[in-house]
């Protein structure tokens, strides 16, 4: 399993075009297809970018979860689907293009930061991201508040 660690600031150039960080494609095993699924995060403001093969992973986890005979379930589906972008580096430097209607679900149009995290990278208005942290205070009462696995 691919692990990305790491934030990167990058520009969006004038054709909305963003170079991913060489970490994060030297990240991606040798053999494994450098193509990456791009959808909005629920919880905020950021895009999130999985490998290929991670993407067919978590979908059919999700999928095997729900009775397509069910209304909801299909509702559901068809909305996890939605707005959704392949997206593959090019062979020179890496560049990559996400839909611009993606981008400005984000507030993005100048900057972004790359940062890892673990199975996928996020994507942020590099303001929003240095706006999106947590008081040390708080990290430590979530930390104290996990179960103990042992």
């Amino acid at each position: 399993m691919t692990k990305f660690i790491g934030e990167y600031t990058v520009k969006i150039d004038d054709k909305g075009r963003l170079v991913l960080p060489s970490a994060f494609k030297n990240a991606v095993p040798a053999g494994e297809e450098l193509k990456f699924v791009v959808k909005k995060n629920i919880f905020t403001d950021c895009l999130e970018m999985y490998t290929f093969a991670e993407w067919e992973r978590q979908s059919e986890d999700v999928k095997s979860r729900l009775n397509f005979f069910n209304q909801k379930h299909s509702l559901f589906w068809r909305e996890y689907m939605r707005n959704r972008a392949v997206v593959e580096p090019d062979s020179k430097i890496g560049r990559i293009s996400i839909p611009r209607k993606m981008l400005e679900t984000i507030g993005a149009n100048k900057e972004v930061v790359f940062a890892g995290n673990d199975f996928k990278i996020e994507i942020w208005a590099k303001e929003r991201y240095e706006e999106s942290g947590i008081s040390g205070e708080e990290f430590i009462s979530i930390a104290e508040s996990l179960p103990e696995n042992r």
